[in-house]
């Protein structure tokens, strides 16, 4: 066995990037085309700069967070994208995407051009979408390289581990490679204003009362602004303090919140029961807090890295940063990350099944030390034995999505 490779194995952070819906084309008809749209076709009458599609996009209604229909001509969309907007880009790309046009190929590649301008600002659902052109070669030539750093990219993590499959290690190294070395390029000076709709989205919990929660560090990392859905409704959160080297961030809201406990990590034993109450994958399972329920599978992490429990609990992008309780309801864990299993494949000749990682508690507690105003806040923890569904209710109203724009 590579022990060596196996101890670097590296971990998938559940984060999931916040994209509008799939844009759907409704009744093409129209006048002139323009540069930013293809030759519709040799000798065609039919141009389709008026023709309209709808795109499902999440915007703010009276404090809540909503899904909405906004209705488009392309002539308007090309003019959104073209102002460097990365969503609006996106949105583009996936119109000429699923698009039908007499020159098939022309359309892919201008899906492709557009997908690269967002995708080179760090956008993660266009970063998926030119991963799915390149595996597959629509618009560009085939690569499997450029598909795997894109997929990789864009935390596409099933989608990465089964082009991986197809590929050798080499290709794979230097696909990973090329994934380290990508910088977003920085947006116009016009192009300065948020979208208005959320880039990545994760999970949070109150520790206070009074509003401190706590989310992964790599979560909010690249945050303009975070916001958060709770039960009142959406609020604005600041990021308070960070600790990028446990993947832990201390961010505030204001308000009056129902807090988890804490408890030392150095009590929970092999086999324990564990849950979490997180927002995976909103786009396709909606906004309503989703329970997951395991067992430690481990109490060390990859390479038996002290910092991590390995849990058996079933975890899915939008996971990150939710709190792992014990059966009273305790928090023992944040739930952060999961084993790669492109990369387990390569090293040991197997894929991985529900490997999933949380940064143990006792480090969220040192960290929470360097905040007195925080740390002499926190409940003391629950030492009596509570029903499973009491745990449940106290995790879910303790839950926030984590918004980060």
């Amino acid at each position: 066995m590579r022990v060596k490779n196996i101890i670097q194995l590296v971990l998938v952070f559940l984060l999931l990037s916040a994209g509008g819906a799939i844009g759907q084309l409704v009744s093409p008809s129209g006048t002139n085309a323009t540069s930013d749209v293809p030759d519709w076709g040799k000798g065609s009458t039919t141009n389709n700069n008026q023709a309209t599609i709808t795109i499902n996009t999440p915007t703010v209604e009276n404090g809540k967070l909503v899904t909405n229909a906004v209705t488009l001509t392309i002539d308007e969309l090309v003019k959104r994208a073209k102002t460097g907007d990365a969503k609006w880009e996106y949105e583009l790309g996936i119109y000429f995407y699923y698009s039908i046009f007499a020159d098939r190929d022309q359309t892919l590649a201008m899906a492709v051009r557009w997908f690269r301008k967002a995708a080179e600002q760090g956008y993660k659902p266009a970063q998926s979408y030119l991963g799915e052109c390149y595996a597959s070669g629509n618009g560009v030539p085939q690569d499997f390289v450029q598909a795997y750093k894109w997929y990789n990219l864009a935390s596409a993590q099933a989608e990465r581990d089964a082009l991986a499959i197809k590929m050798t290690r080499e290709q794979i190294a230097e696909a990973q490679q090329l994934s380290r070395e990508f910088k977003p390029r920085k947006k116009n000076s016009d192009d300065s204003a948020l979208s208005e709709s959320p880039t990545v989205s994760g999970t949070g919990f109150f520790i206070t009362d009074d509003g401190y929660l706590i989310s992964n560090f790599h979560v909010v990392k690249d945050a303009a602004k975070v916001r958060l859905l709770t039960s009142a409704g959406l609020i604005d959160a600041k990021v308070v303090q960070v600790d990028a080297a446990n993947d832990l961030a201390l961010l505030k809201a204001d308000g009056r919140f129902a807090p988890l406990p804490i408890a030392a990590s150095r009590t929970v034993n092999l086999g324990g029961t564990v849950a979490t109450i997180g927002f995976p994958d909103i786009g396709l399972q909606g906004f309503a807090p989703k329970l997951a329920k395991g067992e430690i599978a481990s109490l060390s992490g990859a390479g038996d890295d002290p910092r991590y429990f390995q849990i058996s609990a079933p975890l899915q992008p939008g996971n990150s940063g939710g709190a792992l309780v014990d059966e009273r309801g305790n928090v023992i864990g944040i739930v952060s990350a999961k084993l790669d299993a492109s990369v387990a494949l390569a090293a040991s000749g197997a894929l991985p099944e529900n490997v999933n990682y949380a940064v143990k508690s006792s480090f969220l507690l040192g960290f929470l030390e360097s905040v007195p105003a925080v740390s002499a806040k926190l409940k003391e923890p629950v030492t009596a034995d509570r029903k499973f569904e009491d745990v449940v209710k106290s995790a879910q109203n303790a839950a926030v999505l984590v918004l980060v724009y």
